[in-house]
């Protein structure tokens, strides 16, 4: 049960004065984005947590003479004339003109009624007048000022007034208004950060420091890095890192089983093999058998670069379950993935006799029930599939290690479904070939040990990438045609299906039509709205060689492994993010030939997209580029978080925060070894931090044991 003293926390913002449920709806775009709409609630904390973005700075009142180009301003002005537009004619503002002892000032309005603003406006008062300031003609105007205040109104105005991110129907006005009676309605709560601690970094309390960030009494509060953002994000990096820590835990104590093996099926594999194990490959080994060796369970995240040999990793620990005549499953977030997978183990499978199945949503009727029976009755090892893997009617004989690869694109309920259907809870190895930047590691994968994959196999080729304006496409085809006639496979990705009149990108499809015209018979086409049979096909000719170009979208990003492809193409590739470009670039360089990559970029990009393409251009290390990645586009960005329903963080940057949030997994961890139960002092007052930042269901394991 949430505590009671939370509860003005999470009451509903229509008792607010002038946010009825027509604001709620709106109000919920902004601050409950994702939410169904049936079932809207907004509640207090939602907007306590919807932090100002800037400030607006009555202090200083300029004179007519000396309005900015743009921005808000404050001016004390006469009301001078008001010019009534014809009655018939909508399309002529109304105008007040105005002036001061320097010069002239426009108010103007759209739409409204004259007897309204000249009760608001009277000739020959003086009014305080707030808005945008635009030049028309050379002289400055006001479109809808803000405030039109008398001096006594202006007098119980606060002088600095915070900026909000709005949405469509909202106003800054009501929104600062709803707060501010929210910030009077909630309580103080009991402080849950360690006294010294706070000392040390001059915070404030939390209420105090939400106050503050609502009420600025200057700008550099709403810098990340002053004492009052730094405490607000803290609070939220420490409910994370404190519920992972408390997930970590919970997962670790659910009884596990000791996962030996004999070594017979590895030891064939791996003297099967047409190269040597790298050093890092066989320290991950040790790390993951040692694991599963162990009575507790297994929670590791095997990070390697594109082409760092996680699958041959993963393989030895299936082989591993096995060998103790358990079971395992290695679920993969595409189709495509998951043939290539089946089709590459399956010859390293059949000399251990292992039995390896694959498994996807393509399976109908009698095939599809027949593998369901093997696989129940223990006569599949191995099973390899996408979201098909943890569909009801699936049912495992003894299901002991479950291997998720590029975990980031399953939800965490799929994950869930697939290790609920083990008998014993099981062993789980996380692989994703998304290098990931420590401070976002630690925020995605905090409850996991983490293995790393830092050299690729021996005989993998560097890629020597170049960058070009894209009015060099025709010396790009040109060369293609010699590429081609020497044998070569290449791959041209572009980011749209078809054309869109909304965008000059040009299309996978029109790209396709193009190179087929200069070399009829050579080129494939590949994108994500093709059916799975049709995507395949192009997919296999391909990579017997029947044809030498495949034009696709991103659909290619992940795992697709042609050896014999040698030259990528990314067409418009500033619009791309860094890690999916490194991604994209890890398709070529898998053989043993010189491998190139050109990136493409339309007209005059910004500074962001140069830094990025010249960042591709000048490293292949994934580690490097991730950070950069993190530090160029932000969190939200990267891995395509915002898709995946990985919450984003509301009050704490990791770019500028990223300091802070290893202090927080440090003091986690130090508050779960000295109170794992979270029962004394502070560890009541942290169980309000989790439910106030919604971390619920770590609350809910401490009393599952």
């Amino acid at each position: 049960m949430r505590p009671a003293e939370l509860n003005p926390f999470f009451a509903g913002v229509t008792r607010l004065k002038g946010i009825g449920s027509k604001v709620e709806k709106t109000l919920a775009k902004l601050v409950r984005p994702g939410i169904d709409e049936a079932s809207v609630n907004v509640r207090m904390i939602d907007i306590l947590l919807h932090l100002p973005t800037g400030i607006i700075d009555r202090r200083q009142r300029p004179t007519i003479d000396h309005l900015p180009e743009t921005g808000i301003v404050t001016v004390e002005v006469s009301i001078g004339q008001h010019k009534v537009p014809p009655r018939h004619n909508k399309k002529v503002p109304y105008r007040v003109e105005c002036f001061d002892d320097t010069g002239n000032l426009s108010l103007v309005f759209f739409h409204v009624h004259g007897d309204y603003l000249q009760r608001l406006l009277p000739v020959g008062e003086k009014r305080f007048v707030s808005g945008a300031i635009e030049w028309y003609s050379g002289m400055p105007q006001m479109v809808h000022p803000d405030h039109m205040l008398s001096a006594a109104e202006f007098a119980k105005m606060p002088l600095l007034e915070p900026v909000y991110p709005l949405t469509a129907g909202l106003s800054g006005k009501v929104l600062s208004r709803a707060i501010r009676q929210a910030l009077d309605e909630v309580p103080t709560l009991t402080e849950w950060q360690d006294e010294s601690w706070l000392k040390k970094q001059k915070w404030p309390g939390f209420n105090e420091a939400l106050k503050a960030a609502h009420v600025p009494e200057s700008g550099e509060v709403l810098e990340p890095l002053s004492p009052v953002r730094q405490r607000l994000a803290y609070d939220e990096l420490l409910a994370n890192q404190l519920a992972l820590g408390l997930v970590r835990r919970h997962m670790k104590s659910s009884s596990g089983r000791s996962i030996r093996g004999s070594g017979y099926l590895r030891e064939k594999v791996i003297n099967a093999l047409p190269y040597s194990l790298t050093n890092s490959q066989k320290l991950c080994l040790d790390e993951i058998l040692h694991d599963m060796a162990g009575s507790e369970r297994m929670l590791r995240l095997l990070q390697g670069d594109v082409g760092a040999g996680k699958t041959i990793v993963a393989l030895i620990a299936l082989l591993t379950a096995v060998e103790s005549n358990l079971q395992g499953a290695f679920m993969v977030p595409t189709e495509i993935l998951a043939r290539q997978h089946i089709k590459s183990l399956s010859e390293l499978c059949q000399m251990t006799g292992a039995k390896i199945e694959l498994l996807t949503g393509r399976d109908k009727g009698k095939k599809r029930e027949e593998k369901l029976a093997r696989l129940a009755a223990g006569e599949i090892d191995i099973l390899i599939g996408t979201h098909a893997l943890f569909q009801r009617d699936v049912v495992f004989k003894d299901l002991a290690l479950v291997i998720i690869d590029e975990q980031h694109r399953f939800g965490v309920h799929q994950r869930l479904a697939l290790q609920s259907k083990a008998h014993i809870a099981p062993d789980v190895l996380v692989m994703t070939a998304t290098p990931i930047p420590r401070t976002l590691s630690l925020t995605l994968y905090g409850d996991m040990d983490v293995s790393r994959l830092s050299d690729k196999p021996a005989g993998r080729q560097s890629i020597v990438t170049r960058v070009m304006p894209k009015s060099k496409i025709p010396e790009v085809t040109a060369g293609l045609g010699r590429a081609l006639a020497k044998g070569a496979r290449v791959y041209w990705v572009c980011p749209l299906v078809e054309d869109s009149d909304l965008s000059d990108l040009i299309s996978a499809q029109d790209r396709f039509e193009a190179l087929q015209q200069l070399y009829p018979g050579q080129v494939g086409l590949v994108h994500g709205r093709m059916k799975g049979e049709e995507k395949d096909a192009v997919m296999q000719r391909f990579q017997t060689g029947e044809i030498s170009v495949l034009v696709a979208t991103t659909v290619i990003e992940v795992g697709v492994d042609v050896p014999e492809a040698t030259i990528m193409i990314i067409e418009n590739a500033e619009q791309f993010g860094l890690s999916q470009l490194h991604q994209l670039r890890g398709r070529v360089g898998r053989g043993e030939q010189a491998s190139s990559c050109i990136l493409l970029y339309q007209g005059n990009p910004g500074e962001t997209a140069i830094a990025r393409l010249s960042i591709m251009r000048d490293t292949e290390d994934g580690f490097l580029i991730a950070e950069e990645d993190l530090r160029l586009r932000g969190s939200g960005e990267l891995l395509g978080i915002r898709q995946s329903g990985v919450a984003a963080f509301r009050l704490a940057n990791l770019i500028e925060h990223r300091e802070l949030l290893s202090a927080a997994r440090d003091d986690a961890d130090l508050i779960l070894h000295n109170d794992a139960k979270l029962q004394g002092k502070r560890g009541n007052a942290l169980k309000q931090l989790l439910y106030l930042f919604e971390r619920d269901a770590a609350i809910r394991l401490l009393s599952s044991g």
